[in-house]
């Protein structure tokens, strides 16, 4: 376990517009702005398409499932940080039936609009590595990077 102690020091709001790929535009805006460590306070608005992984089993490193499609949902919600300058974000949609989401992937397409709520933390906090698999748990030597 590990853990970090910091603040945040500035919330901005992130509004991506039709037709524009969420992951895509949200990579494009910490780099221009060179956020090195934030957490993705949360999102909504909606997509006309989406893709997503999930883990698919049990092991170490998981098998992965990328599940996509051209459908209008709406966001419900996002999470996620960005870890030394990296967009790590997960996300769930939402159609009048059932919601779905997991790991946001390229691809996911802006409707109406997306607006997504970052968290820029303080110079102290160091997130790099935190999505990687443990060397005590296994995977390769590029997945614990």
């Amino acid at each position: 376990m590990r853990d970090s102690i910091t603040r945040i020091e500035q919330v901005r709001l992130v509004r991506l517009e039709t037709g524009e790929d969420i992951l895509d535009g949200l990579s494009r805006y910490v780099a221009a702005q060179r956020i090195r460590n934030a957490v993705i306070l949360g999102g909504f608005g909606s997509v006309s398409s989406f893709r997503f992984h999930v883990v698919a089993s049990a092991e170490l490193p998981p098998a992965e499932a990328y599940p996509s499609g051209e459908k209008p949902l709406d966001i419900a919600g996002m999470s996620g940080a960005v870890l030394d300058g990296r967009v790590h974000a997960h996300i769930t949609f939402t159609d009048d039936c059932a919601a779905l989401g997991g790991h946001l992937e390229p691809g996911c397409r802006v409707l109406t609009f997306a607006v997504v709520c970052l968290g820029l933390l303080g110079a102290e906090a160091d997130l790099s590595g935190w999505d990687r698999i443990a060397p005590s748990a296994g995977g390769t030597a590029a997945q614990r990077r």
